[in-house]
């Protein structure tokens, strides 16, 4: 095993701590390989993102990039491509940050004849060899519960479908500073979410777009850092049932300046404790509703980013008020990740 490949576990409030240092070594990497990376095959095609877990929620995120930026693409679930009799896009990035998910490894094996880029935290693993092109974040340490490993996959992923729009570069060198500020600036309303979300039976969190991934892996973190059941919905979805079920003893955090807002009201009125994401300065102080502004960047990668740092400061808020601070995983499951493997051997 190589030395990109090794990586620190390490608390979840100190990996989320780290953000911007990790954000300013990924771009600083990302843009090294992207200077010499082909990435022909990907212009003017449809693009597929895969992924599982985190990386399927990053998946969501880079689709609906390209898609609002006029390219066709789609998000897929490692497990939707197994047995599928049409190859789903005709290229592919990959989204493993060990490199070493076994789902994604085999959907992109039955792909060879297929463009595809691995995005991982190192170059030498498993899903590097399969795809023959890899963009290595060397986002460094971690806690299981993926902090500066999903944000630097979104930052990857922002970085290269910039290269496939063919258009001006966001301000990606402007990002790490932007963070280190949105670290600071929420640490406070941070505080108050995690005491207005507690002992809550369930949390639904609401985002659509790009913020539809943030809301999904913000419920993610929820679940393995915090050990209550959430779940990620789209806004409009939402309006479609699910919220019948939001009462006193649930809890709500929804991303976004549209319906989003409307939403939190409602739900807060409902006697449900809400917190607010959204760039809007104006939404009115209310009984159980807390709105916490962040920055807008204009780019919905790095406005993503922005919303779950925020969302990662609130669950390590959480965590340490549940009293599980720096806790491990419960529930190991065999036969998730290759460990010593060639693509020689599939």
């Amino acid at each position: 095993m190589s030395k990109d490949m090794i990586v620190e576990r390490i608390g979840f409030r100190d990996a989320v701590a780290r953000q911007s240092e990790s954000l300013e070594v990924t771009r600083k990497a990302v843009t090294d390989t992207l200077k010499s990376l082909d990435i022909s095959g990907f212009v003017g095609t449809t693009v597929g993102f895969a992924g599982i877990g985190a990386s399927y929620q990053a998946a969501l995120a880079g689709a609906a990039f390209l898609r609002a930026n006029g390219a066709r693409s789609f998000a897929y679930c490692s497990t939707d491509l197994y047995g599928s009799s049409d190859a789903g896009a005709d290229a592919f990035v990959a989204l493993s940050a060990s490199g070493q998910s076994v789902e994604i490894a085999d959907v992109m094996t039955v792909r060879a004849g297929r463009p595809r880029i691995a995005i991982c935290r190192g170059s030498d693993n498993p899903l590097a060899e399969i795809t023959g092109r890899v963009i290595a974040t060397h986002s460094g340490n971690d806690n299981g519960a993926s902090s500066t490993g999903y944000t630097s996959m979104l930052l990857a992923i922002g970085m290269l479908g910039d290269r496939i729009l063919g258009r001006d570069s966001a301000d990606w060198e402007g990002l790490p500073r932007v963070i280190a500020d949105v670290l600071a600036s929420v640490a406070g309303p941070a505080r108050s979410a995690a005491e207005l979300l507690a002992n809550r039976a369930a949390i639904d969190l609401v985002g659509a777009g790009a913020a539809f991934a943030t809301a999904g892996e913000a419920a993610i973190l929820i679940r393995e850092a915090v050990r209550v059941p959430a779940v990620g919905w789209d806004t409009l979805n939402y309006l479609h049932g699910p919220m019948e079920a939001m009462d006193g003893r649930t809890g709500l955090v929804a991303f976004g300046k549209g319906r989003e807002v409307q939403i939190a009201q409602d739900v807060a009125g409902f006697g449900c404790p809400s917190v607010l994401i959204s760039s809007r300065a104006d939404v009115a102080p209310a009984d159980r509703l807390l709105a916490i502004k962040v920055p807008e960047l204009g780019n919905e990668i790095a406005d993503a980013i922005v919303q779950i740092i925020a969302s990662q400061v609130i669950v390590a808020e959480m965590q340490d008020a549940a009293g599980l601070t720096n806790t491990r995983f419960r529930y190991p499951q065999s036969g998730t990740k290759l460990k010593a493997w060639s693509a020689a051997t599939l």
